[in-house]
């Protein structure tokens, strides 16, 4: 068995690894402890998979989203690029005639404060003319009833072993 993986993370094809399963459990965290079990015991971690079998979309919903937070929240993104654009043009030349240049605070503040109104504007109007517009906000995530930890059938034996081994 070849690990599923290339070298940047991305599935190299679509198929379920094969091998043997060194261990089931019923969530995530359990299967990711015999993983780091095995690697710290300098098994391969290319040979190891975690498979998720009987996957479910669970999207769990956080609160109510109305134009009071769209606001909110564009003007929080908008005062960001505010403040980029402060820093970036809040220098200004000294009006006593030295040509120094010095940075200059009422700029870098109305560059904030117009950046956060724009943001705020273009958020609720994007709200507005959404066709598909969710009056709320969610975490969708996907579990899996059970998680198993596959190795090489070659290499069972190996894992097995390294499992055993006190921590």
């Amino acid at each position: 068995m070849s690990n599923p993986l290339n070298g940047r993370g991305r599935a190299r094809d679509s198929q379920i690894p094969q091998g043997e399963s060194v261990g089931e459990f019923d969530n995530y965290q359990k299967a990711s402890q015999l993983v780091n079990k095995l690697v710290a015991n300098d098994f391969p971690p290319s040979l190891i998979t975690i498979i998720g079998d009987d996957l479910k979309l669970v999207e769990t919903v956080r609160s109510k989203l109305g134009f009071g937070r769209i606001a909110l929240s564009g003007a929080v993104t908008g005062s960001w690029i505010g403040l980029i654009f402060g820093l970036l043009f809040g220098a200004g030349i000294n009006a006593d005639g030295s040509g120094d240049v010095v940075f200059q605070p009422q700029n870098f503040i109305s560059a904030l404060v117009i950046g956060a109104g724009i943001g705020m504007l273009f958020n609720i109007i994007r709200f507005s003319i959404s066709k598909n517009r969710r009056e709320y906000l969610s975490y969708p995530q996907t579990i899996a009833k059970t998680y198993r930890v596959v190795v090489p059938a070659t290499e069972l034996a190996k894992a097995r072993s390294l499992v055993s081994v006190p921590d």
